[in-house]
């Protein structure tokens, strides 16, 4: 059977966790953060647990100071989206500390170049993209869990349109959600398919056999002022201005 995303970058984290502790761990409305114990802030998602009761980790209170690869490990748990956040938020740190790979600036509309010509399937509503998709003239279509958002269909519905597209446009929340292995073996043969926002797992080796050819995700500037925000419910509009967005590109 072969290995899911979660599990390829757990395989992949292993030797860099090593002797790496967790200092801390804030599980926001928006967001979650996990900050080591070298400095590095690990974002992700905060991923919607119904608990039945008032407790939604069950293992708050215990979580800083343990080792950074147990709370990595966390990703792997099939069964409950918040652990598969703060194991994500635990990568996406351990990743900060390691050496940069090459990514750049640019935005990542424009290294893809979207014409009219195009099928663009996204999947998770980035709002702010969507006006300006659409002026390409190409065709859109959105994919969405929440099936309350207008003008969307649910991942269902989208499998013919997954297979037919020509760029993807897919959440790296679908890594805590568990769907993004799905959605990629869905795809036929489109020219870019890119993993967008800051949940993304920035490190290429983990997708070189998968069909994702660009990774555009987020990298803290200000761990304090990231921190206090997710403390207090905020998310990406705010979050913004204390991270560098960047852009990698996968070699094929």
């Amino acid at each position: 059977m072969d290995k899911t995303i979660q599990q390829k970058i757990i395989d992949f984290l292993d030797p860099i966790s090593e002797g790496l502790f967790v200092a801390d761990v804030r599980i926001g409305l928006g967001y979650t953060s996990v900050r080591l114990d070298n400095g590095s802030l690990g974002l992700a998602w905060t991923g919607q647990a119904h608990s039945g009761s008032c407790t939604y980790e069950q293992e708050a209170g215990t979580l800083a100071g343990r080792p950074a690869r147990k709370l990595l490990d966390m990703l792997a748990r099939p069964d409950n989206p918040l652990s598969r956040t703060i194991g994500l938020a635990t990568a996406n740190a351990l990743a900060a500390g390691m050496a940069r790979p090459e990514a750049g600036s640019a935005d990542v509309l424009e290294l893809i170049d979207i014409q009219a010509s195009d099928h663009v399937v996204m999947v998770g509503f980035f709002r702010p993209l969507v006006p300006r998709i659409h002026r390409t003239g190409c065709r859109l279509d959105i994919l969405e869990l929440k099936s309350e958002t207008p003008d969307t269909m649910s991942p269902e519905e989208g499998r013919a349109s997954l297979a037919a597209c020509s760029v993807a446009i897919i959440t790296g929340t679908s890594i805590i959600t568990g769907t993004l292995d799905g959605l990629l073996s869905g795809l036929r043969d489109p020219r870019a398919v890119v993993i967008l926002g800051p949940s993304t797992f920035m490190r290429p080796e983990v997708f070189s056999e998968t069909p994702v050819t660009h990774l555009a995700g987020a990298r803290v500037r200000d761990a304090a002022a990231v921190e206090k925000i997710v403390s207090e419910g905020g998310g990406t509009m705010i979050l913004k201005h204390h991270m560098d967005f960047e852009t990698i590109c996968l070699k094929r």
